[in-house]
């Protein structure tokens, strides 16, 4: 690949331009802002000076209900080899596109598994797509020239290729993407009106929660705008859950012995399902899910501590495989929790005392 048209330049536009780009690959940007395509362009993605002639590969980055236009007024003024978009849903653009009656042959319907709860080119890294799921929905239709120019794409993205059917991969994003960023925002409006008391004890289990609540709303209507089926079916699940949980806790106020012992049952009951459920998400680099433990530092929040944690942990030899940090309420200080090894705890735990570091139990 040589060259390549990204049709709008928000997070996820400008990320691949600025991987391409890095890669040696001429990038031409055009936005219906012409504000933020040269944004994206002072930042190494590419230039908004339109191509000479044919690029090699287009990339449609723009909200799901704008795909199918998009690409077809493309395809009509035969601006490319080959046509992707990577839109967040997959079915219903391939479909419009159909009914427009647009060449398919010479198109890929994409999804790369990646994003931020920012958006825009500012937010935009090169490095967004390593080691993520890039997902294309390739049908008989497509040309294999198509087929290995975004193949080409998603390794020059240094992301990971999963070949699915459309409708497959909207059921799937479904569950394991739209679904959660509503439930997180239902859970974060909950503290929209609470007690200032109350909120102030936020610890980390409420942050994980809540983080892609931060996420730009009209971005995420046009999204659930695109797949709201496959996601009403989702929560239609989570609500008979939540009723059967709600059943559950007032048998445990009851008075009777039998009813709590059948609320007990029923809240573990899904409990158990959630762990269930948790050790299937893959682990590191696709992999399946590993167990590590845990080592408890406490750190002063201070310029440098993070750093000079994890270099004392490198010259133990300890690989940290993961890491969290839970700030301190109203204190200069935090919890860092580093993931790692289980056999590599007692020489890590050692080493940082030696070094001075105070350990929680």
């Amino acid at each position: 690949m040589r060259t390549a048209l990204v049709i709008g330049t928000g997070l996820i536009g400008t990320s691949a331009a600025l991987a391409l780009a890095s890669r040696g690959v001429a990038v031409h940007l055009v936005d219906h802002d012409p504000g933020q395509a040269r944004t994206a362009a002072a930042l190494g993605a590419g230039t908004d000076d339109p191509p000479e002639g044919r690029v090699d590969l287009a990339i449609v980055a723009v909200p799901p209900a704008h795909v199918a236009r998009t690409l077809s007024d493309a395809m009509g003024r035969g601006t490319a080899r080959a046509y992707i978009d990577v839109a967040s849903v997959k079915g219903g653009p391939r479909r419009d596109l159909e009914a427009l009656g647009c060449d398919l042959t010479a198109y890929i319907g994409t999804h790369p598994m990646a994003g931020k709860e920012r958006s825009g080119p500012l937010a935009a890294t090169a490095d967004l797509f390593e080691g993520r799921p890039w997902v294309l929905t390739p049908t008989r239709d497509t040309d294999t020239e198509v087929l290995n120019l975004t193949l080409e794409l998603v390794a020059l993205c240094r992301a990971v290729p999963v070949v699915m059917d459309a409708d497959a991969h909207d059921r799937a994003v479904a569950l394991v993407s739209h679904t959660p960023q509503l439930i997180s925002s239902m859970v974060a409006a909950r503290l929209a009106d609470a007690d200032d008391t109350a909120v102030r004890l936020c610890g980390q289990g409420i942050r994980d929660v809540t983080r892609i609540a931060a996420s730009d709303p009209r971005m995420w209507v046009e999204i659930l705008s695109a797949n709201p089926g496959p996601v009403a079916d989702v929560l239609a699940g989570v609500a008979a859950d939540l009723d059967e949980t709600v059943l559950a806790l007032r048998a445990l106020q009851s008075s009777d012995e039998e009813k709590r012992r059948g609320g007990a049952e029923g809240i573990e009951d899904v409990l158990r399902r959630g762990n269930a459920g948790r050790v299937r998400v893959p682990g590191k680099h696709g992999a399946a899910p590993a167990t590590y433990e845990i080592v408890a530092v406490l750190i002063s929040d201070q310029p440098g501590e993070l750093a000079r944690i994890f270099a004392d942990a490198g010259r133990a030899g300890v690989n940290i495989e993961d890491v969290r940090i839970e700030h301190a309420t109203g204190q200069q200080a935090g919890l860092v929790q580093l993931m790692v090894e289980p056999g590599a705890v007692p020489g890590l735990s050692a080493s940082l005392r030696e070094r001075g570091w105070a350990l929680r139990q």
